[in-house]
């Protein structure tokens, strides 16, 4: 898979901290240097993408986060700032983690996380940067859905997702996104922040503490 390169200078961890020391602490949702962040060759915000079987035409309303290292067996995803888990589905290739962030002083935030693993949160915990969540897809579980599942789907979304009916056999997926319904620029930036300009303007963690 072809990976693209993302400037680092839209991610200037160092000076961001410092005028966001008095805020909510925001970090990346994978484990590495802000200067090595990657996205796959189609996970670009807002690339358009074509209509296939039962998927309509529409504008990619997150970024897909590559893989950061060569790990395969937990390589850990994050969620980006403190928040409460609102939504979880835990059934393969799309499990995916919703967060709704309510920080002091600014507007709700919520964040979506797809395509993970290994999911440790439930619905309702309040869970926070400095700790995992879940984890890449192993080589084994990339075999079995897919290897085109090998990235993690990141949101950032101005407005609270859309409610969605409990089904029996996602009894926690409380809320579905836009993903397939933001069809013009003027939809995604209603609903959407660019989710790395978005973590230029606040991250504060750079990476948590080194492994002992």
């Amino acid at each position: 898979m072809l990976y693209l390169p993302v400037c680092y200078e839209l991610l200037l961890w160092t000076a961001l901290a410092a005028a966001n020391a008095d805020g909510p602490a925001w970090r990346l949702p994978v484990d590495c240097h802000v200067d090595s962040v990657r996205l796959t060759a189609i996970g670009a915000f807002g690339l358009g993408r074509r209509a296939r079987p039962k998927v309509p035409a529409h504008l990619h309303t997150g970024v897909d986060l590559a893989r950061p290292s060569g790990n395969y067996r937990d390589e850990p995803v994050f969620p980006a700032s403190s928040g409460v888990v609102v939504s979880l589905r835990d059934d393969g290739p799309y499990a995916q983690i919703i967060i709704e962030h309510d920080p002091p002083g600014a507007a709700m935030v919520w964040t979506v996380y797809e395509h993970v693993a290994g999911i440790t949160c439930a619905l309702g915990d309040t869970v926070s940067p400095d700790r995992p969540m879940a984890r890449f897809m192993s080589r084994r579980e990339l075999d079995r859905h897919g290897w085109q599942f090998d990235h993690i789907h990141f949101e950032a979304l101005k407005v609270r997702p859309p409610l969605r009916r409990p089904e029996p056999r996602l009894p926690h997926c409380r809320y579905r996104t836009y993903g397939l319904v933001c069809r013009s620029g003027e939809e995604l930036a209603a609903r959407y922040y660019d989710p790395l300009v978005f973590l230029r303007e606040r991250v504060t963690i750079f990476r948590p503490a080194e492994k002992k």
